[in-house]
C-alpha cells in the first residue's frame, strides 16, 4: 500500500498534494490556486461559456484529486446560474483526512468550506446534487481502458505529466478523449507538449498555445469545429 498524499505549499500561498505513489504534485508548486484558474477557469470554463450550449453544460474532468477544479467551477457555476453536469475520472482518490485538511481562498467562508467538503464526501459512482446548477459523477472508470467518455462540452485534462504517468498521454487515450468533444466543444490542459498538441490536431481538433500560469511558458486549448 502506498504513503498517503502529503500536504504542501505552493508560492501563492495555496496547497496543494504531493503524491508518493506517483512522485508528483498535483498542482504546480508556482500556485495551485493560480494555476487552477488561469487553465481551467480562464482559458476554459470562461471561454466556453460565451458560446451557446443545449442544455446543461457538461464538462468532464480526467483526474479529480483535491478537488479544486470542480470546487472553483462549482462556485463559478453558482455565480452565472449555469446548469451544470461535471463528471470526473480517478482510480486513485484522495484520503478524507488529507482533503479535510485543504483550505483554499474563500474557503474561510462557511459555505464555501461545506461545499468543498461536500464535493468529496459524495458517493462515487452515483450522481450527487451537491449545488442548485451543479451535478457531480465522480467515477473510479481506467480512462486507459475505455473506449468513449460522455459527450462533453469542455474537458479539463489535469492528468499528471507524461513523464510521471505516460500512459495518459499516449495517442490512443488522447483520440478517445478528443472524440468526446461536442462540436464546438473546449479542452484545456496545463500541457503544452508537442506530441500532445499534434495528436490531438490529427483527431481533428484545432489546437492553439496560449500563455501559461506562473512557472510555466505555454499551455493548450482545444476547440472541436461544428
Amino acid at each position: 500500500m502506498s504513503s498517503p498524499a502529503m500536504i504542501l505549499l505552493t508560492e501563492d500561498g495555496s496547497p496543494t498534494l504531493y503524491a508518493p505513489r506517483f512522485q508528483a504534485t498535483y498542482h504546480s508548486r508556482h500556485g495551485a490556486l493560480q494555476e487552477s484558474n488561469h487553465v481551467f477557469l480562464e482559458a476554459g470554463w470562461r471561454f466556453r461559456i460565451t458560446q451557446p450550449v443545449s442544455g446543461p453544460l457538461r464538462i468532464f474532468e480526467m483526474g479529480f484529486g483535491t478537488g479544486l477544479n470542480a470546487f472553483l467551477t462549482c462556485l463559478a457555476t453558482a455565480k452565472m446560474r449555469v446548469d451544470t453536469k461535471y463528471i470526473s475520472f480517478d482510480l486513485y482518490p484522495v484520503e478524507p483526512a488529507i482533503t479535510d485538511q485543504l483550505m483554499y481562498t474563500g474557503m474561510e467562508d462557511p459555505e464555501a468550506k461545506a461545499l468543498f467538503r461536500q464535493l468529496h464526501q459524495a458517493e462515487w459512482e452515483q450522481d450527487a446534487s451537491v449545488a442548485p446548477y451543479f451535478t457531480l459523477l465522480k467515477s473510479r472508470q481506467d480512462i486507459c481502458s475505455a473506449s468513449f467518455l460522455p459527450p462533453s462540452d469542455l474537458i479539463y485534462y489535469d492528468a499528471f505529466g507524461p513523464e510521471t504517468q505516460p500512459e495518459l498521454w499516449s495517442e490512443s487515450v488522447l483520440s478517445v478523449v478528443a472524440s468526446a468533444l461536442a462540436p464546438g466543444g473546449v479542452l484545456v490542459t496545463y500541457c503544452a507538449k508537442g506530441d500532445v498538441r499534434r495528436c490531438w490536431q490529427r483527431a481533428g481538433l484545432q489546437v492553439e498555445r496560449l500563455p501559461g500560469p506562473p512557472g510555466k511558458r505555454e499551455m493548450l486549448r482545444a476547440i472541436k469545429p461544428f
